[in-house]
């Protein structure tokens, strides 16, 4: 639904077309499952879709998930010792916040990848990325990390493997 058109709606149905309530989301284990099939367990993690389908691929026909007109919003699950490979994303900026466990996030060298930085966080913590960085996450815990994860765009490109990335070369 559009700016324009949520004007001309009842507010009964308009707040109710805007709620996507917990207990309607599941974790998708399959949406990124390619990745742990052509790499293995580590790579294993679900994506729990609330605004739009993010960069993982088309979910336009999930009737769950809200339709996205500026960012997307979902929740992912890391399990314990899992990694969210390195890739980018050329054309937005990416932002996580932890909801549970311990999350450490790395940024890498736009030049050859071999640099990085990291960093953990914790219960509320929020990191930004800015589009045309390289990073990658890991679960640093003991327990499953549950974070949100905020697109920057309404649908946003497919990211990129960089050769440095366990991923390089891995298609759908």
């Amino acid at each position: 639904m559009t700016t324009t058109e949520s004007k001309h709606q009842p507010l009964e149905e308009l707040i109710d077309s805007c709620i996507a309530a917990r207990e309607t989301r599941y974790e998708d284990w399959d949406t990124l499952g390619f990745q742990a099939a052509a790499k293995g367990d580590e790579f294993r993690r679900a994506q729990i879709r609330y605004i739009g389908s993010g960069a993982t691929g088309n979910h336009d026909g999930d009737a769950r998930q809200l339709p996205s007109e500026h960012f997307t919003f979902s929740n992912m699950r890391l399990p314990v010792g899992a990694i969210g490979p390195e890739h980018t994303h050329h054309d937005v900026e990416e932002a996580f916040f932890v909801l549970e466990g311990t999350l450490e996030v790395t940024v890498h060298d736009v030049e050859d990848g071999t640099k990085t930085a990291t960093r953990t966080l914790g219960y509320r913590d929020l990191i930004r990325v800015p589009a045309g960085v390289p990073r990658s996450l890991r679960n640093a815990g003991d327990t499953d990390a549950l974070f949100c994860v905020i697109i920057g765009a309404q649908k946003p490109q497919l990211p990129t493997y960089p050769p440095t990335s366990p991923m390089h070369g891995v298609t759908r």
